[in-house]
C-alpha cells in the first residue's frame, strides 16, 4: 500500500487524526499531560526499551476521563440540563461523573454487578447516581440504554462513539511527542475505544508503527472477531475492566482497519505484570492495566530489542484483591510457601520442626494444628505451616534441612 493510499483509507475512517486534534485541544488544560517514561528495570528485564505511559495517574486513575470529557463538552445546552447516563465496568463511570459534575451536568451510572466497591464509591464521590445492575457490562448498558429513552437522557458509550474514540486517541499524540522513534504500541483492549482512537493518531503520524491489542484469555472478544475464531468467554477475570463480551461496531471496523496484531495473556501473565509494576515503579495498576506488560512479559523474543510504548490505562484494584495478587505473586517466587507435615501426636514434635526452620532461617508466618478433622490415625496430627523465605533457593535449601532430619514436608502449590 503507498502513502497516499494509506492516507485516503484513514481518511475514510470514522475518526481522523484532525479529530484528535480537535478533542486534544478541548481536553487542554483540563485532563492531565501523563508522565510518558522509561522503565530501565523492566527494559533490562524484557531485553526491549519500555516506555510506560502513566494514565493511572489521571484525576480519576483512568485514561477514560478523555473520551467523557470530549463528548460531554459537544452536548447541546438542552442535553445539559436534562443530564446524562452510561453503563460501565467502573472506569468509564468515573470519568463521566468526575466531569459531568465540573460541568454541572446529572449524571446517571448502571454498573455490572459485582463492580470492584472502589470504582463505585469512587463513582458516587463525584456525585453521580450509581445503579448497580445486569450480570455483565452488556446487560447494564441495556438497562442504562432504556432508563435514558424513558427520562431523556444522553447516553455516553463507553467506547464506540466518535468523539469517545477522539477523546482516548490523545494519548498516542502525547507518547510520540515525548518518543517519535516508537516501534511498537500495546494497548489493551475491551470495546476497543482506546487502542481505535491511539491506532488512528499513530499510524497517521507514523505509518510503520505497529499497533498490537491485548486482552484478557478470559473475554477474546475483538480477538474472536477479527480473526474469526468462537474462543469461550467465562468467569471472572482481574482485568475486569476490559472484559466486554461484545466489540462496539465503529471500534471493530477501525481494529480491523489499522491493528496489526491481537493477543491474549492469562491471568497468572496480568497478576505477574501487575506485581512488577507496583515492586519495580511503585505504580498502582488495576488488571487492565497491566495487560500490554503482561503480553511483553508473556512473548520476550517477539519485542526484544525495540522500543515499546505501554498504556497504564488504569489504576483502579479493590485494595483487597491488590493484596491476594501480590502474595500470590510471592508464593509463585518461593518467597511465601505453605509447608505440610503428618507428624506423631506427642510432645516435642512441633518444636523439632520449628526449631529445624529456625536453624534454616525461615520465617514462621501461621501455624495450623489440626487433630480432629483429619482421616489421619488417632495417633497423628496434621501439621500446616506457612513460612517466608529469600527465594526460591532457600526455600530449597529449608526443604532439604527438614527432610534431613527425617520430616515428611509437601510444599503446597501456587499455579
Amino acid at each position: 500500500m503507498t502513502v497516499q493510499t494509506a492516507r485516503a483509507s484513514l481518511a475514510q475512517l470514522p475518526v481522523t487524526l484532525p479529530d484528535i486534534e480537535a478533542a486534544a485541544a478541548t481536553l487542554a488544560g483540563l485532563v492531565k499531560c501523563t508522565n510518558f517514561d522509561r522503565s530501565r528495570t523492566l527494559s533490562d528485564i524484557t531485553g526491549a526499551s519500555v516506555w510506560l505511559k502513566f494514565e493511572n495517574l489521571q484525576f480519576t486513575a483512568t485514561f477514560k476521563e478523555r473520551g467523557a470529557l470530549n463528548r460531554l463538552s459537544a452536548l447541546s445546552a438542552d442535553q445539559r440540563q436534562r443530564g446524562v447516563i452510561a453503563a460501565s465496568a467502573g472506569n468509564h463511570a468515573q470519568g463521566v461523573a468526575y466531569h459531568a459534575a465540573r460541568l454541572s451536568i446529572p449524571a446517571t451510572i448502571y454498573v455490572p454487578i459485582g463492580t470492584p466497591t472502589v470504582k463505585i464509591d469512587n463513582t458516587r464521590r463525584h456525585g453521580a447516581t450509581v445503579i448497580e445492575g445486569g450480570a455483565t457490562l452488556e446487560e447494564a448498558a441495556a438497562l442504562a440504554t432504556t432508563h435514558g429513552r424513558n427520562e431523556g437522557l444522553t447516553f455516553i458509550h463507553p467506547y464506540d462513539d466518535p468523539l469517545i474514540i477522539a477523546g482516548q486517541g490523545t494519548i498516542a499524540l502525547e507518547m510520540l511527542a515525548a518518543m517519535p522513534d516508537l516501534d511498537v504500541l500495546i494497548v489493551p483492549i475491551g470495546g476497543g475505544g482506546l487502542i481505535s482512537g491511539m491506532a488512528v493518531a499513530a499510524k497517521t503520524l507514523k505509518p510503520d508503527i505497529e499497533v498490537i491489542g491485548v486482552q484478557a484469555a478470559l473475554y477474546p472478544s475483538m480477538y474472536n472477531l477479527i480473526k474469526q475464531q468462537s474462543l469461550p468467554m467465562r468467569g471472572d477475570t482481574l482485568a475486569e475492566g476490559i472484559a466486554v463480551k461484545a466489540p462496539g461496531r465503529i471500534t471493530s471496523e477501525i481494529v480491523r482497519a489499522l491493528v496489526d496484531d491481537i493477543v491474549l495473556v492469562t491471568e497468572q501473565d496480568v497478576e505477574h505484570a501487575l506485581s512488577l509494576l507496583l515492586t519495580i515503579e511503585k505504580s498502582v495498576t488495576e488488571g487492565a492495566g497491566a495487560a500490554g506488560l503482561a503480553a511483553v512479559l508473556a512473548d520476550p523474543k517477539r519485542f526484544k530489542g525495540r522500543t515499546l510504548g505501554l498504556v497504564l490505562s488504569g489504576g483502579n484494584i479493590d485494595t483487597r484483591l491488590l493484596s491476594g495478587v501480590l502474595t500470590r505473586q510471592l508464593a509463585r517466587e518461593g518467597r511465601l510457601s505453605q509447608l505440610r507435615f503428618d507428624i506423631v501426636d506427642r510432645p516435642g514434635q512441633l518444636g523439632t520442626v520449628v526449631a529445624v526452620l529456625s536453624r534454616a532461617g525461615a520465617n514462621i508466618v501461621e501455624v495450623s494444628h489440626q487433630r480432629i478433622f483429619t482421616d489421619l490415625p488417632a495417633k497423628a496430627v496434621h501439621l500446616e505451616i506457612v513460612v517466608e523465605t529469600r527465594d526460591r533457593s532457600h526455600l530449597d535449601a529449608t526443604i532439604d534441612a527438614l527432610r534431613a532430619a527425617d520430616l515428611k514436608v509437601v510444599v503446597g502449590s501456587t499455579s
